[in-house]
């Protein structure tokens, strides 16, 4: 076949002996079958950062350090540089992360190569020496569900005390090779210690597995393992070979009500000796006043019956009376002004004749 123009470097160079065919393609890396050192293995060819999706990245690279604040600034960003310098600490997270899981026990591809976009590792493969299939493309009983979720969550434990947490844990990262299940694709793994969506992320890998391999072991659907474990973490009590149960035990407290009623008392105390302010004292006077005018209706015992009939105390009646006399007054007043004026009048016609 023709070499792809990413593996040339790496075959001039003669760290690639062979490319003997294409394995898989998918949106962010091509792999093919590929000899080196004498052993077959996967080179795994990342694609251009353009063709590449950025979405959610910022919840998986939280706590990655770029010293660099250029760049740092780049990639915040989103310039076409920040994307080409974010994809390739992309790329360098993978690589990082498997030669630190694999030093740490866990089953993964053991890397052999890295340069110019392209990964060599170990090429996983079955019990007849064909690549290995996915967890997906596996049917196993219910028995054997049993057994392959056993094995994942301890490779789980001993990723987390890594500090390491995979981000992206489905029946589809996962190969199923013939001496038992290996954990591949970690561009998106997270610092257990350093993310503060570390938990949130975790706890999702673990129900994936849950959700996958209950439909096969119906048992495994009421497990708890992903909070159990992560509870252990968070107190400094999770080793490789934790005892686990998957059912946690809940931490039921009988609420105190006494210790409650103290406190409500004593913020209660607090607060009456607390100084009151201006309009706390404004308010306080309103209400003493309101009172004190409540009492003295009270004292003036039941209103009249008239009053009580009309509903307004008598007062609709005064008010009558009181418009009737400014009328009156009134009227006066404008009779006695014109009166006045009629007398002028004359007296002038008088005069002037």
């Amino acid at each position: 076949m023709r070499t792809p123009d990413q593996l040339i470097p790496l075959v001039d160079y003669g760290i690639i002996e062979e490319v003997i065919r294409p394995l898989m393609s998918g949106k962010e890396a091509s792999v093919y079958v590929v000899r080196s050192g004498g052993l077959i293995c996967a080179a795994k060819v990342y694609k251009a950062a353009i063709n590449r999706s950025f979405r959610q990245r910022s919840e998986y690279a939280e706590g990655r350090n770029v010293r660099n604040t250029r760049q740092k600034r780049a990639m915040a960003k989103g310039s076409s540089y920040g994307k080409s310098l974010l994809e390739k600490e992309w790329q360098n997270s993978e690589v990082d992360t498997l030669y630190r899981l694999h030093h740490a026990g866990v089953r993964v591809p053991i890397p052999h190569h890295y340069s110019d976009n392209v990964l060599i590792m170990e090429m996983v493969t079955d019990p007849d020496g064909h690549p290995a299939p996915r967890l997906w493309d596996y049917r196993p009983t219910p028995q054997e569900a049993m057994h392959i979720h056993e094995f994942l969550i301890r490779q789980i434990v001993v990723m987390l005390c890594a500090g390491v947490v995979h981000g992206d844990l489905s029946e589809y990262n996962i190969l199923m090779s013939a001496d038992g299940p290996v954990i591949i694709d970690f561009p998106q793994a997270t610092d257990a210690a350093q993310n503060q969506n570390s938990e949130r992320i975790f706890l999702r890998d673990v129900r994936n597995l849950k959700h996958y391999l209950g439909r096969f072991a119906p048992r495994l659907k009421k497990s708890r393992f992903g909070a159990e474990i992560w509870e252990l973490y968070r107190h400094g009590e999770l080793h490789p070979d934790s005892p686990l149960t998957g059912r946690p035990k809940r931490k039921n407290k009988k609420v105190d009500a006494n210790a409650v009623m103290a406190e409500i008392l004593a913020s209660a105390q607090e607060a009456s000796e607390r100084p009151m302010s201006a309009y706390q004292k404004k308010k306080q006077r309103q209400l003493e006043a309101a009172i004190a005018e409540a009492e003295k209706m009270k004292q003036r015992g039941p209103k009249p019956a008239a009053e009580a009939q009309d509903g307004s105390g008598g007062e609709k009646s005064r008010n009558r009376n009181r418009n009737r006399n400014r009328n009156r007054n009134r009227n006066r007043n404008r009779n006695r002004n014109r009166n006045r004026g009629n007398r002028g009048g004359k007296t002038q016609g008088g005069s002037s004749g």
